[in-house]
């Protein structure tokens, strides 16, 4: 198979396709990576299996598609302050980010892509769910479109549904310089910057309200956008192995880790590319 060349295999109608033909601990041509973005932008998240990448070889093809960013609330592993560990341990309960959620959206400037990495899993469960929000919005009547093109989300790192999933890593491996709380103000409706194309951008894990309106008034029209965002037929389930890749879009995406494996470790790597200011 030529360099340039990859087998783009889709698995399920909505968003997300696995990529075979390449082996990433090698160096990948630009006519290679342009095809590989070409497939993440039309598919929203896309997977590659069997890739054991060490953390330097990860970082080095993350950085083919855009500039690397630190998660702020965690510790990167040992000597790669980029990458954080994504962990549930035997005893714990709760899975990190185990909601659906679009990673971050309480930045200003939320992060463009996530790319992670499955270095243990469970024996059964562990698998994660994407919804793409592009359907979610086209789905929609013009009559709430034209509602939802005005509308300014309100979100934050503090609500609770999510702060809960990240407490077992805080607790051993929280950053020194995290910010109490970090606040975002964005478009309910987003703009794609590659591909034009509106997406929602509201989520359960936080979205408190909209602007200036109170979270009472607030939360009914909140709790249909969300509910409409996750319906079966805008998703996908992915099954890690060991050595799986998933790089995924925040634009346009959600995700949410199941949380059913309990009593077994995860154990994953993530890295975050930088965004900008969504539209």
């Amino acid at each position: 198979m030529a360099d340039s060349a990859i087998d783009v295999r889709p698995i399920a109608g909505a968003i997300g396709a696995e990529v075979h033909g390449l082996d990433l601990r090698r160096e990948l041509s630009a006519a290679t990576i342009a095809a590989i973005r070409r497939a993440w932008l039309e598919h929203c998240v896309i997977f590659f299996r069997d890739q054991p990448l060490a953390p330097g070889e990860l970082l080095g093809f993350a950085k083919r598609f855009g500039e690397i960013v630190e998660y702020p609330f965690i510790k990167g592993i040992d000597g790669f302050p980029e990458i954080i560990p994504v962990i549930k341990l035997e005893h714990e309960k709760t899975n990190f980010g185990g909601i659906w959620h679009s990673d971050t959206s309480y930045l200003d400037e939320p992060p463009m892509a996530t790319m992670l990495i499955a270095r243990e899993v469970p024996a059964k469960g562990g698998d994660t769910l994407f919804a793409n929000t592009y359907l979610a919005y086209e789905a929609l009547s013009e009559g709430m479109q034209r509602l939802l093109d005005g509308l300014i989300a309100v979100n934050s790192s503090r609500k609770a549904d999510a702060s809960r999933t990240r407490e077992d890593r805080v607790k051993d491996m929280q950053r020194t310089d995290a910010k109490p709380e970090y606040v975002g103000e964005h478009p309910v409706v987003r703009t794609h910057p590659e591909t034009g194309r509106k997406a929602l951008y509201v989520n359960v894990a936080h979205t408190l309200r909209f602007k200036d309106m109170s979270e009472a008034e607030s939360a009914p029209l909140l709790a249909y956008l969300i509910e409409q965002q996750t319906r079966p037929e805008f998703t996908c389930r992915f099954q890690w192995r060991v050595g799986s890749i998933a790089f995924w879009d925040n634009r346009c995406t959600q995700h949410n880790p199941v949380n059913d494996y309990h009593g077994y470790r995860r154990v994953m790597h993530r890295i975050t590319l930088a965004g900008d200011r969504p539209q």
